[in-house]
């Protein structure tokens, strides 16, 4: 009777346990559903911010020579974003004649400036399309001012990394005044980075825009717009040291956008 006894108590006992472990599975099963929903949720919100999906929004910002077109097309091709920058988005809307483009042609043809919170418009508007929410978008030069963030903001875009390259004006004006075009060919040269052939430089052209105090007008412009823009993406900065080869930069840009 007392062996009877034993087996029972142990068999219960063996059950109990086998109770509880089944109940503590199924307390992490319904753990880890509740965390994926939320991660599910937190993905949702955040592709709503963007017009859906789930595929990061990169700004990249830096002042005028400072190789942010060369760094966009490295980019593109590594990561394969969308290259978007605001002139695009409102020559296409200003061309086939959308509502949002038709708004901002009456402030360009009366010579005003397209308000901040119809360019956001404009952007969220693109933002939505198929081709972004699968691959992802790399703005290009937008926000360009303090107002331009807010409205951002406001408008729920949610900016993964804020690419900044930095550079000293000094070397920029030395990139900038170096410069000149071959107005036969269109084709840029820099009298010390890309030297010219030795045929074509009598009909070299030193542009307006690349002598050193346009360029410095440019920069003090830039210095003053991008210290207010970035507090709205403190989170989201990431600064790159623009002085090095473009491939280095690239490795730095690289750096930034593996992390997303």
């Amino acid at each position: 009777k007392a062996s009877a006894a034993c087996a029972a108590v142990l068999c219960c006992g063996g059950a109990l346990a086998a109770a509880a472990a089944a109940a503590t599975r199924r307390g992490a099963v319904a753990a880890n559903g509740a965390a994926q929903r939320r991660v599910e949720v937190a993905r949702a919100a955040r592709g709503g911010a963007r017009g859906g999906g789930d595929a990061p929004l990169v700004v990249i910002a830096g002042p005028p020579a400072a190789g942010k077109g060369t760094q966009c097309e490295k980019i593109k091709a590594k990561y394969g974003y969308v290259h978007i920058s605001t002139g695009d988005i409102l020559r296409e809307n200003v061309k086939n004649g959308t509502e949002l483009g038709l708004k901002a042609k009456g402030y360009m043809d009366s010579g005003a400036l397209v308000p901040s919170e119809l360019i956001v418009d404009l952007v969220k508007d693109r933002l939505s399309q198929p081709d972004v929410k699968e691959k992802g978008c790399l703005l290009d030069g937008f926000p360009r001012a303090p107002d331009q963030a807010q409205a951002m903001v406001d408008a729920g875009l949610n900016v993964q990394r804020f690419l900044l390259i930095k550079v000293p004006d000094d070397t920029l004006v030395e990139r900038g005044c170096g410069r000149r075009l071959d107005p036969e060919t269109g084709e840029i040269y820099h009298l010390k980075f890309r030297p010219p052939p030795e045929d074509v430089v009598d009909r070299l052209v030193h542009r307006s825009d690349d002598q050193e105090d346009k360029i410095r007008a440019r920069l003090d412009a830039y210095h003053s717009q991008i210290d207010g823009i970035l507090p709205f993406f403190k989170d989201a900065v990431v600064e790159l040291d623009g002085t090095g080869k473009p491939d280095d930069v690239f490795e730095l840009v690289t750096g930034g956008l593996d992390s997303i």
